[in-house]
């Protein structure tokens, strides 16, 4: 073979491997578009939305008792816990899927506890705080994901039975702080000491007031799940175009693919000079 045809192919050699890299990079990247799943901002939020609602909905879950068991489990050993739900859905239909959304709510005997409604028509948004019973939780919340198309839905159980039992402790402490201060009442003393007395007893009132207004939560006839639910206003997505795709690839492939070749140009100009100072550094 002689030796002018060697370069050629040398170069024939490199130009197809850039040429394949080129062709990979494109490939993967119009398969990261379709294996990449886009999705809406106000949908993807998990977080609770009603972070600022002071409502809170808790129940109990009876332990069950066992044959041999002779005595019955107390009431106060039950299970307190926190059940919310979170359901995010789009609608086409958004006049009618509200109507069988309140439809649903009644359906189950739901309470709606907090409601917020915005935006104009063709850009609507709803989002509720929906009481359920927790017997008919499960139900309930299969049947609200019947509304609109579903874009997200989760579930989080939070135990509060150590929380429930904090504060029962907190109202005993306090009811017997609450009685020796009372009892000091009845006795001689300075009138200015006899004001602070007073204000200390106003200031336990005040708190077993709003301890009591925490265990209320926890009372049976009080006992909910709950359902966030968000719902807004939008077409029915349509699917990217093949060729808009193709030239989303192509453009990202060519940006990519230029920088990766001047950062090639830049290591390979860069280990030239090592080596010519490093001659350098030897010949002298």
């Amino acid at each position: 073979m002689p030796m002018s045809v060697l370069p050629t192919l040398k170069y024939k050699r490199i130009f197809t491997w850039l040429v394949l890299l080129f062709v990979v990079m494109f490939l993967l990247r119009l398969l990261y578009g379709y294996t990449y799943s886009y999705t809406n901002e106000s949908v993807g939020q998990q977080e609770s939305f009603l972070s600022q609602v002071q409502q809170k909905n808790y129940a109990s879950e009876k332990k069950i008792q066992l044959k041999g068991d002779v005595a019955p489990v107390p009431a106060a050993s039950s299970q307190k816990y926190e059940k919310v739900a979170y359901v995010n859905s789009r609608s086409t239909s958004f006049t009618e899927d509200e109507k069988q959304l309140h439809g649903t709510i009644r359906q189950f005997g739901a309470i709606i506890q907090y409601q917020q409604e915005s935006g104009n028509k063709g850009n609507r948004d709803l989002r509720l705080m929906i009481g359920v019973s927790p017997e008919k939780f499960d139900s309930c919340y299969y049947a609200i994901q019947r509304i609109g198309t579903i874009k997200s839905t989760s579930i989080t159980k939070v135990d509060k039975t150590n929380e429930y039992r904090k504060l029962n402790a907190s109202k005993v402490s306090m009811e017997k702080n609450l009685a020796s201060l009372n009892s000091l009442t009845s006795q001689p003393g300075k009138i200015d000491e006899r004001i602070l007395l007073h204000e200390k007893i106003a200031e336990v009132e005040r708190q077993l007031q709003e301890l009591g207004v925490e265990l209320g939560n926890f009372d049976v006839e009080n006992e909910f799940c709950t359902i966030q639910f968000s719902m807004y206003e939008g077409a029915a997505e349509r699917g990217i175009p093949f060729y808009s795709r193709v030239k989303t690839a192509l453009e990202w492939t060519v940006k990519y693919y230029v920088l990766l070749m001047a950062g090639l140009c830049l290591a390979s100009l860069g280990a030239w000079l090592l080596l010519k100072v490093l001659t350098m550094i030897k010949t002298s």
